[in-house]
């Protein structure tokens, strides 16, 4: 089980998916967890998620961890599968409880209620290359595989000489 979630071989595309995708989700989950780059921080978060969006406290929790640890996760290439599906669920919930009603594009002007779902569908589309393809080129993933890789055959070896 193990070895299926950190397989992957060392390709370099994958690698700037992941890190990209990885950057931008630890930059907004940094906002909603620490209040960095101009965000409102935990409590504030917690408070606008459930009151005004109405989603369930563990939810919310949930949305919080995936960006922050998520995106951590993905820069550096560790456990970049788990971290794929958490950010793919947390856009897909966004899509379907937020921005579905609002179309396709973004509100560049300003002119309309709220923000369609072309950011959520890029950024899904780029967590289901992590989820296929796993974390790529410079990845701890690959690391922590090949050692676990060499630890069995060489176990296997001595066992069956």
């Amino acid at each position: 089980m193990l070895l299926n979630l950190l397989g992957t071989d060392a390709d370099w595309a994958v690698a700037i998916v992941r890190i990209t995708l990885g950057v931008v989700f630890f930059a907004h989950g940094a906002q909603k967890m620490l209040g960095w780059f101009d965000g409102y921080g935990f409590t504030n978060t917690m408070r606008t998620f459930t009151g005004q969006l109405k989603i369930p406290a563990p939810f919310a929790l949930l949305v919080i961890v995936a960006e922050f640890f998520g995106g951590l996760g993905l820069a550096v290439g560790l456990l970049s599968r788990l971290a794929a599906i958490g950010i793919l669920a947390t856009m897909a919930g966004a899509v379907l409880t937020v921005h579905l009603q609002h179309g396709l594009f973004m509100n560049w002007y300003g002119d309309k209620k709220g923000h369609g779902f072309e950011y959520h569908l890029l950024a899904i589309a780029l967590a289901l290359v992590v989820l296929v393809k796993g974390a790529g080129a410079l990845s701890l993933d690959r690391v922590w595989y090949q050692y676990e890789i060499n630890t069995h055959t060489a176990a296997s070896q001595v066992l069956w000489r």
